[in-house]
């Protein structure tokens, strides 16, 4: 038991747990992929919701670099970005990049609710803010809501539809 708690003290003192640098690292990750799909989409999409577009793949680039801060203030090593991210489907014009950006906006929701499950104090603050921010800008671009964001994936069924 002294064991335990040696290492949850450990893990305290640096800010954070195993479980919230893995959390972490998850949602870094998917933002990478949102940084990357947003270009897709923004090649796509059509003029009258580019700026729309515009604005979300700079949220996400922003997210992307408060997570990297995070991940180094618990002395781990961001996960770098891949070269290229495989779609969840074909792309191959406007309302294909209209389902994309709400297909990857509830992606990113799914593991900020498992970020703010895994964090404490600011970090579960500016997680929970990051989960609200993807499920209002998946509202958006999907045309309606859902009624728990980031947690239709966990259903067992994919939760998107067309907009």
């Amino acid at each position: 038991m002294s064991d335990a708690r040696s290492r949850a003290s450990d893990d305290d003192a640096k800010g954070g747990t195993k479980d919230e640098l893995k959390a972490l690292q998850a949602a870094l990750r998917a933002e990478h992929a949102a940084v990357y799909g947003y270009g897709v989409v923004g090649g796509r999409v059509g003029d009258a919701r580019r700026d729309e577009a515009r604005t979300a793949y700079d949220a996400h680039r922003a997210r992307r670099d408060e997570l990297r801060r995070a991940v180094r203030e618990l002395d781990g090593e961001p996960e770098p970005s891949a070269a290229a991210y495989a779609l969840p489907f074909p792309v191959p014009d406007s309302a294909a990049a209209v389902r994309l950006a709400a297909e990857l906006e509830e992606r990113v929701a799914g593991v900020y609710s498992d970020l703010v499950r895994a964090a404490g104090g600011a970090r579960r603050s500016a997680a929970a803010e990051s989960l609200r921010e993807a499920a209002v800008r998946a509202a958006r671009w999907r045309g309606g809501s859902v009624a728990f964001p980031g947690l239709s994936e966990r259903s067992g069924g994919s939760g998107g539809s067309g907009g």
